[in-house]
């Protein structure tokens, strides 16, 4: 996965493997791949990271909350130059057996240019989020419930994702959202979404082949 010859902290991804036969978590990965994944999030330094006392109280100073709570999701999340990037979506559709009152941070692990594979967001799309989860629920209000709150339901996309085309979202919507946006991001860099607003991850072209991690 990583070029022969150069640092795994650097993460740079080997032109010669098939960037699809390495998707990640919101991809389709083979299974070996999945377990691995699965694994990687038993790590002690990465459950440590979750628990850092800096994030922790600058999410209750944000929310006003006296106590917060992580909810068993914490996601790492690879997207590798050229491989299929996670798709458009809000979170609450895949928490929808809870309420709305929760937080998302995306936290990039090392720089990640506008070109690298972070989050893009759809400007003001709050509503439109909101709108969008009422239809859903209205299609499947007959459905068995465990396959009502399922984001993988008959009425969803078959990844569980609305779409894969920004450009041609974004011109279904265009009357109710504005632009696409991205950052700069860099490392130490954390950013918080409501469980409305909707967002999906850019197509990894770093000039330089870096591996996406958040």
């Amino acid at each position: 996965m990583l070029r022969p010859g150069t640092s795994p902290r650097d993460g740079i991804f080997n032109p010669s493997s098939d960037p699809n036969a390495h998707e990640g978590i919101g991809g389709l990965p083979e299974e070996t791949t999945e377990r691995l994944l699965d694994a990687a999030h038993a790590d002690p330094q990465y459950r440590i990271f979750l628990a850092h006392p800096s994030l922790r109280s600058f999410i209750r100073h944000f929310t006003g909350w006296k106590q917060e709570v992580i909810v068993d999701r914490a996601m790492l999340r690879h997207n590798c130059p050229g491989s299929r990037s996670t798709g458009i979506h809000y979170d609450q559709y895949f928490l929808r057996d809870g309420g709305d009152e929760f937080l998302t941070a995306w936290v990039p692990i090392g720089d990640c240019a506008p070109a690298g594979g972070g989050l893009m967001y759809l400007e003001n799309s709050t509503s439109l989020g909101k709108e969008l989860e009422d239809e859903f629920l209205k299609k499947a209000e007959h459905l068995p419930k465990q396959e009502r709150i399922d984001a993988f339901n008959k009425f969803m996309a078959k990844d569980g994702f609305m779409s894969h085309d920004a450009v041609e979202f974004r011109e279904q919507h265009k009357e109710k959202a504005g632009r696409w946006l991205v950052g700069n991001y860099e490392a130490g860099d954390v950013v918080f979404h409501n469980p409305w607003m909707i967002h999906a991850a850019t197509k990894n072209e770093d000039e330089l082949g870096r591996i996406r991690l958040a």
